[in-house]
């Protein structure tokens, strides 16, 4: 009897080592991941606050060579004075050379379906960057997100291009 209890002892013992060391190997792999990602994060935080890029004034353009699956394709315009975005045009032209924004039909058939539409999110992106002067802090308008993702990619080209002051029209073959 004293030798199966010994026996189950040393298992348990062994075991519990087992799964400590597992668990502390982790644990330390974990908090060594945490504090790098953290590293990394503090760095680019650094760098993106204490990064002010010159933009050069002028008139800066993007468009999408093709028509996506709804028939709609970006135009994005930005006017860059006295360093500053002083106006920001994203919106969406069909083959006609119709706006999407002034698209009654497609207004209300978005709004109906996700609760907003191009007469609304489109003008708030647009006055966001102005307001912001920075593509990345542009809020997405729940509904748009799609749009979002476009527009902050858009409008960092067009600043990256006023950053070099190259008002060449960027063709996006979408």
């Amino acid at each position: 009897m004293g030798f199966k209890a010994g026996l189950k002892l040393a298992s348990v013992v062994l075991a519990s080592t087992f799964i400590l060391a597992a668990c502390g190997s982790d644990d330390a792999t974990s908090k060594e991941s945490s504090a790098v990602a953290e590293s990394e994060a503090t760095s680019s935080e650094k760098m993106s606050s204490t990064e002010t890029v010159a933009l050069q004034d002028g008139s800066y353009l993007l468009e999408e060579k093709n028509l996506d699956d709804n028939g709609w394709s970006v135009v994005f315009g930005m006017t860059v004075e006295g360093g500053q975005i002083t106006e920001s045009t994203y919106d969406y032209v069909n083959d006609a050379g119709e706006l999407k924004t002034k698209d009654a039909e497609y207004q209300k058939a978005m709004k109906d379906k996700v609760g907003t539409g191009p007469a609304e999110y489109i003008p708030a992106y647009n006055q966001a960057l102005v307001d912001a002067q920075d593509p990345s802090a542009v809020e997405v308008v729940s509904g748009a997100t799609h749009s979002h993702e476009l527009f902050v990619e858009y409008a960092q080209q067009l600043v990256d291009a006023a950053a070099e002051g190259k008002t060449e029209t960027i063709e996006i073959d979408n």
